[in-house]
């Protein structure tokens, strides 16, 4: 996962449903038809099994792939087997001729400043790493923030389903902004405005850099708070003087600000007294209807010196066309990369396996893919198995993908998101990441309660986990999209025990080398949740059913848009 853990899981489901296989076009404003028409396959054999899962998430968590790192000889091992088990599985390639997709990237290594300087009525030198953190966004070796004026744009969010625009009224062309971390919903007792406490899309630090270049800002300076963000200033500071990965702009007019970064609470509280204003005021103030930005009369001096690497990655896609509509598609998505090999732990231990992170997903897409050859007959949508680069970089390549697909957006049906499955048994919950986003949620539900199994709610809404996963760059395309996470309602040992092993995995495996196969790995927890998202697939996949966005998700009106015309 990309710096940060998440949930994640999805269920078990042993029925074979199918819908009505109409041809009728799919329509936005349909719900879906949902019968309990069996299909006409091999239903013994057509199904996930924990030996297949065992077999490619030990072979993908193995020391000899080096951790999966991009640009390593680690990630051309893990093509290399990619490729030869889809051969051996019959799946087709699902680009063109290839199963790869060559991506395209930079890395930007930055070394900022020690010091930035604010003037004004009161001047004042901020230490960097410690007040705040920065990092240079444009393929540009030396980066001058020059007197550049700051200006209060509230959250940063211009959101017309909500009718709001923190931006309007405001000129921030060359200037830096300073952005609220989160949503307005987040300071609301009233859980109808924004989502409450339950993050949106524009309550992401990415959303906030994205919309102030768009904005035609030369920086952005987010103000980290703990219980907004979701974790500790501590996380922010791991960015400073380190590289970053981005897509390669070169030939693109994509505008990106010259500074990004964070600034401490404190510090906010010294820059808002220095323009004459309290810091607390002007958050509650920005958190209301009618909120107008506006300039602190402040300016800010600072400097990046950056080295620009560029290189490629490859995403892998292989697919099984479909016999009927092999146009429409239904995508199934994990990570293949994860962390290469660094600092060695109490074990002596270098390699970083990502067992869990993310073997595991990318095991389960051959995993299923072997269960739909299984199954003896060709879906009538073409099922696609996209396991992608640079995941922990930034969501990279499903992203590059998202931009550049193999199949249109206007053909693509649904997305189904595996990232870090249950390494430590069965649970009979399903945790839900995104409850009200989608009609896939519904499909899921029915399947786990055929199972004996349940859904639960997000316990940490306010984290935003929905935006943090691949299959985030197929909803902000409009492609309706499913992301669960690791229940805790252990089978055999219940909900106190399964926290646990969860907990457990939090603190001392997740992104530290034993994250890897072990006597403590085990699999049939994460075989019961591929056989659930087996059977969600198959559904869509042998039915004419489109399922929609949710009436308040933000993503409804992208996909309305496109598929209404």
């Amino acid at each position: 996962m990309l710096n940060r853990f998440h949930y994640l899981a999805i269920s078990l489901g042993l029925s074979l449903l199918s819908s009505c296989q109409t041809t009728s076009a799919p329509s936005t404003n349909t719900p879906p038809v949902i019968t309990n028409e069996p299909i006409a396959v091999n239903e013994a054999i057509a199904q996930v099994t924990e030996d297949s899962y065992r077999t490619y998430v030990t072979a993908l968590a193995s020391d000899n792939m080096e951790g999966r790192k991009p640009f390593t000889a680690g990630e051309k091992k893990t093509l290399a087997y990619l490729e030869a088990q889809a051969k051996a599985l019959g799946l087709e390639p699902g680009n063109g001729a290839s199963y790869l997709q060559e991506v395209p990237m930079v890395e930007i290594t930055s070394a900022p400043a020690q010091t930035m300087t604010v003037k004004g009525k009161k001047s004042m030198t901020l230490k960097g790493l410690e007040e705040y953190v920065i990092w240079a966004r444009r393929p540009e070796e030396n980066v001058s923030i020059k007197d550049s004026e700051l200006v209060f744009a509230g959250f940063g969010i211009v959101a017309p389903e909500y009718k709001w625009n923190d931006y309007a009224g405001l000129n921030v062309k060359d200037k830096v902004v300073v952005v609220l971390v989160s949503d307005p919903g987040f300071y609301s007792s009233d859980t109808t405005f924004f989502k409450g406490r339950t993050m949106t899309y524009y309550g992401r630090w990415t959303y906030k850099l994205e919309e102030a270049a768009r904005q035609g800002a030369k920086g952005c300076l987010i103000v980290h708070a703990t219980e907004p963000a979701g974790y500790g200033f501590k996380v922010v500071q791991n960015n400073w003087n380190t590289s970053k990965f981005y897509l390669d702009p070169k030939g693109k007019d994509a505008y990106r600000c010259a500074m990004e970064g964070w600034i401490t609470t404190p510090v906010a509280e010294k820059l808002f007294a220095a323009a004459g204003k309290n810091f607390g005021t002007e958050l509650q103030r920005a958190a209301k209807p009618g909120f107008k930005g506006n300039a602190l009369g402040l300016t800010v001096s600072t400097s990046l010196k950056a080295k620009v690497r560029y290189d490629k990655s490859y995403n892998f896609i292989a697919k099984i066309s479909g016999s009927k509509r092999p146009e429409e598609a239904i995508v199934y998505s994990a990570h293949w990369d994860h962390l290469g090999i660094g600092k060695k732990n109490e074990q002596n231990d270098s390699i970083y396996n990502g067992a869990a992170d993310n073997a595991s997903g990318t095991a389960g897409l051959l995993a299923v893919a072997k269960a739909f050859q299984a199954q003896g007959q060709k879906p009538d949508r073409t099922v696609v198995f996209l396991s992608v680069t640079a995941e922990e970089q930034g969501l990279l390549g499903s992203q590059f993908y998202a931009e550049n697909p193999t199949f249109a957006k206007e053909k693509t049906v649904a997305n189904l998101n595996m990232d870090m499955l249950n390494p430590y048994g069965t649970t009979k919950d399903i945790v839900l990441i995104g409850m009200g986003q989608s009609e896939l949620e519904e499909f899921l539900s029915e399947e786990a309660q055929k199972a004996g199994r349940y859904i639960a709610r997000d316990p940490n809404p306010e984290a935003g986990l929905y935006y943090r996963s691949d299959h985030f760059n197929f909803a902000k395309m409009g492609i309706p999209a499913l992301f669960t996470g690791m229940g805790i309602d252990h089978l055999q040992l219940g909900k106190g025990e399964g926290k646990k092993l969860l907990d457990n995995f939090t603190a001392n495996i997740y992104h530290k080398p034993n994250d890897e196969v072990n006597a403590a790995f085990k699999t049939e927890g994460a075989t019961a949740d591929l056989q659930l998202l087996y059977q969600v697939g198959k559904r869509l996949a042998f039915s004419n059913q489109w399922p929609q966005w949710k009436a308040g998700s933000e993503f409804k009106a992208v996909r309305d848009g496109y598929m209404n015309k």
